[in-house]
């Protein structure tokens, strides 16, 4: 009998037809940027105080500036220590009824009462809109923009559970499409919802999809290449995702209103349906489901594009994971080591998706210029994928990836409290913040996969990886309501929650040179696996002599 890996020796591990379909599949990391984290200029929160409209009339009868019109319409407040007008009161004033001309400068307002805001607001934004502008989303009604975060990772939470069983059920290539049908309509939905009840709900059916989709192409193209190519074409497959980053604020500058920002960023999941006649289906897939012929067919056509000749091998194709056990929750929890590898896993999971999109929502609400500082943060994103590939192989896995969080909450520390004067430095030091949690990021992924034994492993990572979607939604809360309190407080929180995860890290074991565990025995008596490796090299050193048949074997088939 024959796996897959061992064919894959002679179709080709990652030839021209493995790296069509990774380019084809890389692409549909691009959008997903856009999706996870639009509401920088979707969600935009712009300068904005209430809108009175007799003064709105007296400013175009009397050629008032903006700032004429406003200082007669709200007071000024003390704001963390600083005096500045206020967004959501004004001065309780009919101006109809008052005989007042045009000339108001020497009128005095100090000591009149103010109310909350009567006929909604005005905003400085220069012909842009965002939904929050479109639906008053600010004051009292602020934390509803927390929502439109919130439901996209409720999306994802479901989705990527839901997909995921899709995708074993029904194949990793069709629930791949199916998410992109799902994408393309709940997208366009979000477009043109009518209000923002039925935009929540419309962007939660987004997110289902979105994540869902990402996660069956993750799966596809490290299912079709050779094992030593997984990792690399795992993380350059993360790493599209920043190169959708570095275009996501350059359309957000061309396109002013954010409807059409959404269909923009939608219309890529239609083109994908597209695939439907350049991508295979899983051929490992397709052996666990009893469908061999399709497979070998796959399997040739992939030999034959890689100008590769397939020897009779292929005529006893099995699948590789045909007697593996079968997995549950308690198998996560039930032994020592791995109720620590599943605890801090998940708490990394969880801290990364936190700090990761707080960081980056961070940006929207600094008051500086948004799509140059959102810019400037995406570029430092590319290092890390170079950085990853670099020390993991010289340092292992647990040094890279504690360091990489231990230099994520450092960096958020320090920006907390360097002074605003100091602009180039912050950003500086911010910058260095974002490139240690998204290598983080990217190594949680792969690490959690070398710390699970087969038959649990895709499981393992299922589970863990749900705290990335609760920590989605636990993030924008975090940053838009402490940020009323003080705007550098999210930065100590972030900070902390990285230097736990990197303190969580070192109590992990190093796999670099380990094979991967294939039971729980492994994982809770890592010496056992080198001795039977060692058992295994001696058996094999005593057949040699004596067993002729032996010394026609690969030393991998034994």
């Amino acid at each position: 009998m024959t796996t897959f890996d061992e064919i894959l020796e002679e179709a080709g591990k990652f030839g021209p037809y493995q790296r069509r379909i990774f380019a084809m599949l890389c692409l549909s990391s691009i959008p997903f940027a856009g999706v996870y984290v639009g509401i920088v200029f979707q969600g935009f929160t712009p300068d904005h105080w209430c809108r009175d409209s007799a003064v709105v009339e007296m400013r175009q009868t009397c050629s008032w500036s903006l700032a004429d019109s406003r200082r007669l319409t709200v007071p000024v407040v003390n704001v963390s220590g600083g005096l500045q007008q206020s967004s959501c009161e004004q001065y309780d004033v009919d101006w109809n009824t008052t005989t007042l001309g045009c000339d108001t400068q020497e009128l005095d307002l100090s000591i009149t009462p103010t109310t909350a805001c009567k006929d909604g607001w005005e905003y400085d934004y220069k012909g842009r809109q965002s939904f929050v502008t479109e639906f008053d989303l600010v004051c009292s009604d602020a934390w509803l923009v927390d929502m439109y975060q919130a439901t996209l990772n409720v999306g994802y939470l479901v989705g990527s559970i839901a997909i995921g069983y899709l995708a074993d059920r029904f194949g990793r290539k069709m629930s791949f499409l199916m998410s992109n049908v799902m994408n393309g309509i709940a997208g366009i939905l979000v477009a043109v919802a009518p209000n923002y009840v039925s935009l929540l709900v419309f962007r939660t059916l987004y997110g289902f999809g979105v994540k869902g989709g990402w996660m069956s192409g993750y799966v596809l193209i490290t299912e079709i290449v050779g094992v030593e190519y997984r990792r690399t074409v795992g993380v350059i497959y993360q790493m599209f995702f920043s190169i959708g980053i570095l275009f996501l604020p350059l359309l957000a500058y061309f396109i002013t209103d954010w409807r059409w920002l959404q269909v923009v960023i939608t219309v890529p999941y239609i083109l994908f349906l597209s695939y439907y006649w350049f991508i295979p289906e899983s051929p490992r897939w397709l052996l666990s489901q009893k469908k061999k012929s399709k497979a070998v067919e796959i399997t040739e056509a992939m030999a034959k594009e890689n100008k590769m000749t397939l020897s009779k091998n292929i005529e006893t194709l099995r699948d590789d994971n045909a007697e593996s056990c079968t997995a549950s929750f308690m198998d996560l929890i039930r032994t020592p080591k791995m109720r620590k590898h599943t605890f801090i896993l998940s708490y990394n999971w969880f801290t990364s998706a936190v700090v990761y999109q707080g960081l980056i929502m961070r940006l929207g609400i600094l008051g500086g210029n948004v799509y140059v500082d959102f810019l400037v943060s995406g570029l430092v994103e590319f290092p890390a994928a170079l950085l990853i590939l670099v020390t993991i192989e010289r340092f292992g896995r647990r040094i890279p990836f504690a360091s990489a969080n231990i230099v994520a909450g450092a960096a958020c520390f320090i920006t907390a409290f360097i002074p605003d004067s100091m602009f180039w430095f912050k950003t500086a030091v911010a910058c260095i913040g974002r490139l240690g949690i998204t290598m983080a990021f990217e190594m949680v992924v792969f690490v959690n996969t070398e710390l699970y034994p087969t038959f649990v492993r895709n499981l393992g990572v299922s589970v863990c990886s749900t705290l990335c979607d609760v920590g989605g939604i636990v993030a924008p809360f975090l940053l838009y309501r402490l940020a009323v309190i003080w705007l550098e407080l999210p930065l100590i929180i972030f900070g902390f929650l990285a230097f736990v995860a990197g303190g969580l890290v070192l109590l992990l074991p190093e796999t670099k040179g380990v094979p991967l565990p294939e039971t729980i025995d492994d994982i809770e008596f890592p010496e056992t696996v080198k001795e039977k490796a060692a058992l295994r090299s001696q058996q094999l050193a005593d057949l040699l002599p004596n067993d002729s048949i032996s010394t026609n074997k690969e030393p991998a088939a034994v």
